[in-house]
């Protein structure tokens, strides 16, 4: 799990990324950014409930997205907000390494 500075710790400031930032989009899961003024970087995962019925199978899912997240962390750019949405169940049964990559594929467009 990410250490907790680098988490949202409301909903407010999830709305402002959400209401300010841009978006892009993969076949399984979306990325919301945009830049803040803390100082450090903040990530999200939401999985919605259209996603798995199960909070079982959402919980193991975030889990798997955040501990991707935080092996390959040094990577996100700092001083920005990022929200992971994922709207595809198969993220459940993805290969650790497909998923990094499909990670690594949202961030690098951002930086553009």
């Amino acid at each position: 799990m990410l250490a907790k500075k680098y988490r949202f710790h409301s909903r407010g400031g999830v709305k402002y990324v959400y209401q300010k930032g841009r978006t892009i989009r993969k076949p399984k899961m979306s990325l919301v950014f945009c830049d803040n003024t803390k100082g450090f970087t903040r990530v999200a995962v939401v999985v919605s409930k259209k996603v798995s019925k199960t909070a079982v199978s959402r919980n193991r899912i975030r889990r798997r997205v955040y501990e991707a997240i935080r092996t390959n962390f040094e990577y996100l750019p700092l001083k920005r907000d990022y929200i992971f949405v994922v709207y595809s169940a198969d993220v459940l049964r993805m290969p650790y390494n497909e998923l990094v990559k499909t990670l690594g594929e949202l961030v690098q467009d951002s930086k553009v």
